[in-house]
């Protein structure tokens, strides 16, 4: 369509110069201009045309050399810019024009131009930020070439650094933060001035005036754990003045009224209030001079009391007898018992959980030696409504918990002795020697108890009593007679048989001699008794170094040597 309206303006132009030389010539005719002035006209008319023409086609031709020259120069252009900006070359489209081809390549020059300025733009404003962020937190800031031109990779990887600095930044601002704030806290709570530039910087209200890096939080938190070891200190040396005032105050008898008085008086910082107690304490020692006498009988008390809670033996109180007897009563001898006393109290300490369990032990021994009494009173057969099967349950736990205790007992002192270096004492003994010496005495009063009881027995033979009889259930059915299954066989001589249809009556003929049953009980007891070895005599038949026994030999023992005799009334006799 292009090619025809060019076509057609071309003929038009022909056509119009035809025209307008027809024109001319008519003009000239009618003016009589002759042939030759009509050549001279018409030439200077052709030259006029042609000259136009050629200074159009000049122009054109200059036009055309300058595109090439822009299409050149704007390629160089764009090449040069994509690879500074890390771009792939620009692929130019086939079957363009030159004029096409030079508007392409100048528009995206253009485009590329700018995106260059905006990234130089934005590199500029981001390293300034890393550069800020980057001295505040000590570290090295993202590295990009001078005059280089960053690629779009490099541009989003220091926008995620700056964003990495950003967080961490927050984080250790809020860290120093808290840093400060508690060593401001602890500072006050102990009254404690700044002295160092670095107190002073802490507790101070600027908070830039650190610089976030490591080694500031380093030195804040050193800081603050020094604080707080200072802090530790005078609480420590507080509660010493406050356990110093109490001690007063009991030795002195003073009144509780006025001692509540002084406590809610004591307010301030610690610093304040140890400087207020220490000045109690320095008045509570200087009314303690004037009363020495009573102050040390009070610290002898108090030291026996402890003596006994610790089972301190005669030979560990004999090395402080001859000051507890000194009646010389002076501020020596009184620092004399509160050393002793402190010692005792510290000693205390360390062996609390040995001694708890040594009590617990004491407690189930005495258990023990009660239900082994109450075995041996016939009246608690008596006893109905579950009592004896709830003594046996007891009884059995007791059993179990003895020589449980006895092991853990014995695996604490060992590890105290071995860690502190020094023997652990009760009454002046090693603690499963004083554990062997109450089995061994418990040992011996039994075997004096059955002595007593055969000599006992001996005495009444040939006595006539009624022998005890230990009360058998009621058969159920409401019968008081005994069942079928439980009555007592006796022999031939001793009872009379009568048979009513399928049944057999035992009536007695005579009862026995007490003596005779007597026998017949004493007889296995002292057979058995007769073949039975004390208990610490299991190792040793001498006695010269103590034995430990424990609570498992002494029941093992017992079990092994009374299996040839029967000691419950209620085991059944042969059936006839």
């Amino acid at each position: 369509m292009s090619s025809r309206r060019s076509e057609a303006l071309a003929f038009s132009l022909v056509t119009g110069i035809n025209h307008a030389m027809a024109r001319l010539v008519d003009i000239w005719d009618s003016m009589g201009i002759m042939e030759e002035q009509r050549v001279e006209r018409m030439e200077t008319v052709k030259k006029h045309i042609e000259g136009l023409l050629n200074d159009m086609i000049t122009e054109e031709e200059a036009l055309r050399h300058r595109i090439r020259a822009n299409i050149i120069t704007f390629q160089k252009q764009l090449d040069t810019l994509c690879l500074e900006m890390s771009m792939d070359p620009y692929k130019m489209e086939e079957g363009l024009t030159v004029l096409q081809i030079e508007k392409n390549l100048r528009l995206r020059v253009e485009v590329l131009t700018k995106e260059k300025g905006e990234r130089l733009k934005e590199l500029h404003r981001l390293q300034q930020q890393d550069k800020e962020l980057c001295v505040e937190l000590c570290v090295t800031p993202y590295y990009i070439p001078t005059g280089s031109m960053p690629s779009r990779t490099q541009l989003q990887e220091l926008r995620e650094h700056i964003q990495t600095l950003s967080e961490e930044k927050k984080s250790r601002a809020k860290v120093f933060s808290g840093l400060r704030e508690d060593i401001r806290k602890l500072m006050e709570e102990m009254g404690h001035e700044p002295e160092t530039s670095l107190e002073k910087e802490s507790v101070g209200h600027d908070e830039d005036i650190f610089l976030l890096t490591h080694e500031n939080i380093k030195a804040l938190k050193l800081l603050l754990s020094q604080m707080e070891v200072k802090k530790e200190s005078l609480t420590n040396t507080l509660a010493e003045l406050k356990e110093r005032s109490m001690c007063l105050w009991n030795r002195l008898d003073a009144l509780e009224q006025n001692c509540s008085v002084f406590q809610e008086s004591v307010q301030g910082t610690l610093s304040d209030q140890i400087t207020q107690w220490q000045g109690e304490v320095d008045r509570l020692t200087d009314l303690q001079k004037t009363r020495l006498g009573d102050v040390i009988e009070k610290v002898r008390q108090e030291l026996v009391t402890f003596w006994d809670k610790c089972n301190l033996g005669r030979e560990q109180r004999e090395p402080f007898n001859a000051h507890f007897c000194d009646n010389n009563f002076t501020e020596e001898l009184l620092a004399l018992h509160d050393a002793a006393l402190l010692k005792v109290k510290n000693y205390y300490d360390q062996v609390k959980p040995l001694l708890e369990a040594l009590q617990r032990w004491e407690k189930y021994w005495a258990l023990f030696q009660d239900f082994e009494k109450k075995a041996n009173d016939p009246n608690r057969f008596s006893n109905r409504g579950g009592a004896l099967l709830k003594e046996a349950k007891e009884k059995v736990k007791v059993q179990k918990m003895l020589p449980k205790l006895e092991e853990e007992l014995k695996k604490g002192v060992e590890a105290w002795e071995k860690d502190q270096g020094s023997a652990f004492l009760v009454q002046g003994r090693r603690v499963m020697t004083y554990i062997s010496s109450q089995w061994e005495e418990y040992k011996q009063q039994r075997d004096k108890e059955k002595s007593e009881r055969a000599a006992l027995q001996t005495s009444k033979k040939g006595e006539i009593t009624t022998p005890f009889k230990t009360p058998t259930k009621r058969a159920h059915g409401g019968i008081n007679g005994p069942t079928p299954n439980k009555i007592r066989k006796k022999t031939p001589s001793q009872v009379t048989r009568v048979r009513s249809a399928n049944t057999f009556i035992s009536v007695p003929s005579s009862k026995p001699p007490l003596s005779q049953v007597q026998m017949q009980k004493i007889r296995p007891l002292e057979s058995s008794s007769s073949q039975r070895t004390p208990l610490l005599e299991c190792n040793s038949t001498e006695r010269k170094q103590p034995v430990d026994i424990s609570y498992l030999d002494f029941t093992s023992a017992l079990s092994k040597k009374s299996s040839d005799a029967v000691f419950n009334s209620t085991a059944k006799d042969p059936v006839f």
